[in-house]
């Protein structure tokens, strides 16, 4: 993480307002040292997913003080068949029954994200054992897309120190939730990557990505990227967009001024909308790997409540990261 990467903003923003996030793996050790440090502040409060004892234990364990989060056990909540009820109404399309919620809800993944629902808490961060989809399936069954969303897609957050002491700050998407996504999803994920990208100071300029410059290339990926260039445009006139374009003439003024000197956007995009999860992923990794910048998220675009997604991989620190960077979505 760099240094200079503020969260000033987004602290005192939770100190006017503080919420509370779910951590559906709460006896994980890189939960536990990242819910440790955030009870040290007052802006922002730990719920922990898991048996009281053995989250207490596993604490002990690796030597950080989690008293004053809130533990909540599937198995000892008394508001489960609260709980129950609300799932079997939500899910009653699909034919879901008491019988079948009851496993289902305790689980971590789904109890942390009912929790949500239920209001009882604000945000939910999970991931750290987890997969991405066993994050992303219980929220959209429970918290469903906000309005203006047909799908959820994601959004990666890049920093790097600048001249003069400021951070450099771009944002790409999706890089981690849609494999081959439509012209809608892609426009999609262009406003929420702008949208996204405001909290973290990015006055946005958005391009979408392909091989090809306002035509310079003939192909069906082409003209993908070029109609949700257009959705985009159509659905928020207010923001700066451009593409199809190709990256260098996305970010270089010299580039720009050659193939597409009358675009807003050209030499000077901060927020890129990949075509596909593949130029996604290995794009934003070359940033972080090649390029210096440090990569927070995926943060999840389109859910009607702030879900997100750890790596696997993760360590306490980025735990910690991606805990205010979600508790700061909440309205």
């Amino acid at each position: 993480m760099s240094s200079q990467f503020g969260f000033g903003e987004m602290i005192k923003k939770l100190r006017k307002s503080p919420k509370s996030i779910v951590f559906t793996e709460g006896t994980d050790p890189r939960i536990l040292e990242a819910a440790s440090r955030l009870l040290t502040g007052s802006f922002l409060k730990p719920v922990l997913v898991g048996n009281v004892d053995e989250v207490m234990a596993a604490a002990e364990e690796v030597g950080y003080n989690v008293r004053g989060a809130e533990i909540i056990d599937p198995e000892n909540f008394d508001r489960f068949d609260e709980m129950v009820e609300l799932f079997c109404e939500l899910r009653k399309s699909k034919g879901m029954t008491p019988e079948k919620a009851i496993p289902m809800l305790k689980q971590g993944n789904y109890f942390g994200t009912m929790l949500v629902k239920m209001g009882i808490a604000d945000a939910l961060l999970g991931g750290a054992t987890y997969s991405t989809a066993d994050t992303v399936r219980p929220a959209l069954q429970i918290i469903k897309t906000k309005p203006g969303y047909k799908a959820v897609s994601s959004c990666f957050i890049l920093v790097r120190p600048a001249m003069g002491g400021e951070n450099e700050v771009i944002a790409m998407g999706d890089c981690a939730i849609n494999i081959h996504p439509t012209a809608e999803q892609l426009a999609e994920t262009g406003i929420g990557c702008a949208e996204t990208g405001k909290i973290f100071g990015i006055d946005p300029k958005v391009a979408f990505l392909s091989f090809s410059t306002l035509g310079s290339g003939k192909d069906a990926d082409v003209d993908k990227v070029r109609e949700a260039t257009q959705i985009a445009k159509e659905l928020r006139p207010d923001l700066a967009i451009d593409g199809e374009l190709q990256f260098d003439a996305a970010v270089s003024p010299t580039v720009a001024k050659t193939k597409c000197p009358d675009s807003n956007v050209a030499g000077h995009a901060n927020v890129f909308v990949f075509p596909d999860i593949n130029a996604g992923n290995i794009g934003y990794k070359i940033a972080q790997r090649l390029g210096g910048y440090d990569a927070y998220g995926p943060v999840l675009i389109g859910l009607n409540a702030p879900i997100n997604d750890l790596s696997r991989g993760c360590n306490a620190l980025e735990v910690y990261s991606m805990a205010i960077i979600t508790a700061a979505l909440a309205d």
